[in-house]
């Protein structure tokens, strides 16, 4: 694995518990993202420049229900000053669980995306994480031709997973759905400005819910810097679900529970007209 996998001595708190929280989505837990900026055509003077439409998504599959919060959803800053009020959302959501020790608190929605959107590649980079890396170094156990994931490592997931744990997803996906044009327009600028942000974090969570479920040692080598998974199929897999694997059956199981939950909310009403 690259190190987004089995990174370097301080490893990265779960992606998913990430995504799960900020999207309530679901939520995150980190690639760069673009900015498109075009010159601007010349205007005659005293002519006011024509407003561009904004281009309708190709395909719906799964419109987003209506927030339960008509009134906030009149009343959302713009993407680029939108932290603070996503942060004190969803503290709010918690309810008594402090989640701000766990955010990065700079361009929250837009890493939230951008970590959403790369769970299924192969890497993920760690400069956009929506979330601070877990304390402690990677241990394994072995050397570097034969090596199995220690299962200490699953205690640096113990903070994060008491969250995930004690999450109410109807609370978290109200926040997900009040804030969630701002999700979009994240994900337009991210290189999708026909995408549709809640069918991506859809196909996204079931391809987490996917993960295969291993039991047994989780055995390892290291023929670099870095340790990846000695089965190749394993190694394969997303980084995503590489990531579920490394976290422990008991901890991937808790999650996935969560992720169906989110599922169900964001797929189950019908949308705003």
């Amino acid at each position: 694995m690259a190190y987004d996998d089995f990174d370097r001595p301080s490893i990265n708190k779960p992606l998913i518990g990430a995504a799960i929280a900020v999207a309530a989505a679901g939520l995150g837990g980190w690639l760069y993202w673009r900015s498109h900026h075009a010159a601007l055509p010349t205007v005659p003077v005293g002519a006011e420049p024509e407003a561009a439409a904004p281009e309708p998504p190709a395909r719906i599959e799964h419109p987003v229900p209506a927030s339960p919060d008509e009134a906030a959803n009149a009343a959302l800053p713009e993407l680029n000053d939108s932290d603070k009020a996503i942060i004190d959302a969803l503290g709010n959501a918690a309810a008594g669980v402090t989640l701000a020790q766990y955010l990065v608190p700079e361009s929250v929605i837009r890493h939230i995306v951008v970590t959403v959107d790369n769970l299924p590649r192969q890497k993920i980079a760690v400069d956009k994480r929506p979330v601070t890396p877990a304390a402690g170094a990677f241990i394994a156990d072995g050397d570097e031709l034969h090596a199995t994931l220690d299962k200490r490592n699953f205690r640096r997931y113990e903070p994060m997973m008491d969250v995930i744990r004690k999450a109410d997803m109807q609370r978290f996906a109200a926040v997900y759905l009040r804030f969630y044009p701002l999700f979009q327009k994240a994900y337009q600028d991210l290189g999708y400005p026909t995408g549709y942000f809640n069918d991506r974090l859809v196909n996204v969570i079931d391809m987490l819910l996917a993960t295969p479920q291993i039991t047994g040692p989780i055995e390892l080598v290291r023929p670099n810097v870095m340790y990846v998974f000695a089965d190749p199929k394993l190694e394969a897999l997303p980084a995503g679900q590489k990531l579920l694997i490394r976290m422990g059956a008991d901890d991937a199981t808790a999650v996935k529970a969560k992720l169906m939950e989110l599922r169900a909310i964001i797929t189950a009403a019908a949308p705003k007209r």
